[in-house]
């Protein structure tokens, strides 16, 4: 037995076409992924704003407020304020103070701010206040100028104890 024609067999359909190629100008991709960026960006700006200062490493900060009062070799500087002179040079408004917590290492840095003559003890004091102080150190040492250290503890430090004096 012979086959006169030879076996069929299916043939499968051909699939079906693709959808026809979008071309999107490279300005449009450049645009939609700087957007993208800068909406990034500004989620975590956003986010670490608001978690700046807070949880555990970063306990907040305060102001360390007092005074300092130069006692000896002060002369008046005719705006109702002082300084030192004979050796207390180095003491005049916006003179360096440094904060240092409990480790010695520098947590903070400002400067003294206006003074006031006392003209009947011929002393001058200068009004302290020196900005973000980190909290959660043990104790604190306020150094004005290159004279020393002065301790002070957290509370005192935080509560605007500090009282220093040199002459």
């Amino acid at each position: 037995m012979s086959h006169p024609h030879p076996p069929q067999h299916d043939i499968p359909p051909l699939p079906p076409t693709a959808p026809p190629m979008v071309m999107v100008p490279k300005r449009a991709v450049f645009t939609a992924a700087l957007l993208g960026l800068a909406a990034g960006a500004a989620i975590v700006g956003g986010a670490w704003g608001l978690t700046v200062g807070s949880g555990p490493d970063k306990p907040g900060a305060f102001t360390l407020n007092g005074t300092f009062e130069l006692t000896d070799s002060v002369v008046p500087d005719g705006d109702g304020g002082c300084a030192g002179t004979r050796g207390y040079d180095d003491i005049s408004e916006g003179v360096s103070v440094t904060v240092y917590g409990a480790d010695g290492e520098v947590v903070a840095t400002g400067g003294l701010g206006k003074s006031t003559y006392d003209e009947d003890n011929y002393n001058c004091t200068y009004k302290v206040a020196v900005d973000g102080v980190p909290k959660g150190e043990r104790f604190y040492k306020v150094e004005v100028s290159h004279r020393g250290t002065l301790q002070l503890s957290a509370e005192e430090a935080e509560n605007g104890g500090f009282a220093g004096s040199l002459g």
